[in-house]
């Protein structure tokens, strides 16, 4: 795959690339506002939500295309190039027809095959940056393929957008990260820029930095960062956006590190050992929740805690399920037994209650 870089005339070429705006926008004021403010920052990239496809009917859905006047006053006013979010072929021709610099597609679109090839053959062309958010689920395969499509309808300046992934259980981030999945990505197309995005991924204000911060250890590309004039009074979003003098000091706090190195770069290799020693947590997680059910479900029909033949056949079938994955059985059983261990604490603590 031949890409051309997404940095427009006078950018810098400096890790990271920043774009930043409000989730959406508003009002002409709130945006003329919001990028001034940016401006004098030094940001390049405003962006700014015209579409604005939410989870549920009734919400604030965007001001549509009239917000794209506002985006060209922007253009005008203070130097910015500027960049929204398309998710039909419709949005395409109506951004490019203000004049619209950069192009993203949301995680929802690109989920949807047949959306991204709407839209790829709408961009047919078209000399123009696209960037990619990765779909809401964790298919790698799905993003890979809305990357091609785009591509093959001659888009060269692409780039992704990696803004976590959606999980039923929401603890900490309002979409898990699962770095390791970007990181494969960059080791399958390794000339694709990868910008992340912290304010989707934490879903509060606070966890900007320290996910910013992970992303340029992890050799990401750039950032896009939700800022906002007056982020408490948002409309859409709130809690994820930041006023455009802490996305600053944020950014001034950033350490960039040199990604020379002749070695191998530890870094991603641990970042993923990370990333899978939390999953793994959560899963143990989960399988206590069960098993503190099953000790209520025993404890209202007066069963034993201990079932026997139930828990050698869990030892007998994951012990080999181990060495089929080249894993120590000797070493599995050790995990079995200790991991058993605590579920029978479990059950005995919800029977005593």
């Amino acid at each position: 795959m031949e890409l051309e870089s997404i940095l427009l005339p006078g950018m810098d070429h400096k890790r990271p690339l920043v774009i930043a705006g409000p989730c959406s926008a508003e009002t002409e004021e709130q945006v003329m506002e919001t990028a001034k403010a940016l401006a004098s920052k030094g940001i390049k990239l405003f962006r700014a939500g015209i579409w604005k496809p939410r989870t549920k009917p009734g919400g604030f859905e965007g001001v549509g295309a009239k917000g794209l006047a506002w985006l060209k006053k922007v253009k005008k006013e203070t130097g910015m190039y500027v960049s929204t979010e398309v998710a039909t072929a419709k949005h395409v021709f109506e951004a490019l027809k203000y004049g619209v610099d950069v192009l993203w597609i949301g995680a929802r679109t690109t989920a949807n095959p047949f959306a991204v090839q709407e839209i790829a053959d709408a961009l047919s062309g078209v000399d123009i940056p696209v960037l990619i958010k990765n779909p809401v689920n964790p298919d790698l395969e799905l993003w890979i393929g809305a990357v091609e499509r785009i591509y093959n309808a001659g888009i060269k300046k692409l780039g992704v957008i990696h803004r976590g992934f959606s999980s039923y259980d929401k603890k900490i981030y309002r979409n898990l990260p699962q770095w390791h999945i970007p990181i494969e990505l960059r080791r399958r197309m390794p000339n694709l820029p990868i910008i992340c995005d912290p304010s989707h991924i934490g879903g509060k204000r606070e966890l900007i930095a320290s996910l910013s911060q992970q992303a340029m250890d992890l050799n990401f590309d750039g950032l896009i960062v939700e800022a906002h004039c007056d982020p408490d009074n948002a409309w859409s979003d709130k809690e994820q956006q930041i006023t455009p003098d802490i996305l600053d000091y944020i950014l001034n706090l950033l350490v960039i590190r040199d990604t020379n190195q002749t070695t191998e770069n530890l870094n991603e290799l641990r970042h993923q050992i990370d990333e899978i020693d939390n999953q793994l947590l959560e899963l143990l997680a989960k399988r206590m929740r069960v098993s503190r059910e099953i000790g209520q479900y025993k404890k209202e029909h007066n069963m034993a805690v201990l079932q026997t033949g139930r828990y050698d056949e869990i030892l007998k079938d994951r012990v080999t399920m181990a060495e089929q994955m080249d894993m120590n059985g000797e070493f599995m059983k050790n995990v079995l037994e200790s991991i058993h261990e605590e579920s029978v604490r479990q059950q005995i603590t919800v029977i005593n209650q």
